[in-house]
């Protein structure tokens, strides 16, 4: 597995992303609570969140690559598993903790765990092509 795997992993688990919340804008705009202009879009245009959200994507292929190449799971079927259960078991449960003491949306939870838990497989399934 190289840079170029993590590079790819995750690019495609961004585009993940602006599919998937894209596509549930309107219910998630709802459950987070964001300020929306009088056209309903977000009132905050700063780019940040997307920058932030590539850095995220690049720290998570490249510690799943290494999680990966030290338990010796190769192939893409192997990646997506292993992707799948890193998200269903680590991320998305710590997203419930931290949104049940914040006491967010159960909409929100399972909008955002299951972006984690689909971009995880995601990134699994393409670092196990390399």
């Amino acid at each position: 597995m190289s840079l170029l795997s993590v590079l790819v992993a995750a690019a495609a688990a961004y585009a993940l992303g602006a599919v998937w919340y894209m596509s549930m804008s309107a219910r998630w705009i709802a459950a987070a609570g964001v300020a929306c202009d009088a056209n309903g879009k977000p009132a905050n245009k700063s780019v940040t969140p997307f920058i932030l959200s590539a850095v995220a994507m690049l720290l998570v292929a490249g510690m799943m690559r290494h999680i990966f190449g030290m338990a010796g799971i190769d192939g893409p079927g192997a990646g997506l598993v292993a992707g799948l259960g890193l998200g269903a078991f680590i991320a998305a449960p710590w997203i419930m903790i931290n949104y049940a003491y914040a006491d967010r949306p159960r909409a929100l939870t399972f909008i955002d765990g299951g972006y984690a838990v689909l971009g995880c497989a995601l990134i699994g399934a393409v670092l196990g092509l390399f």
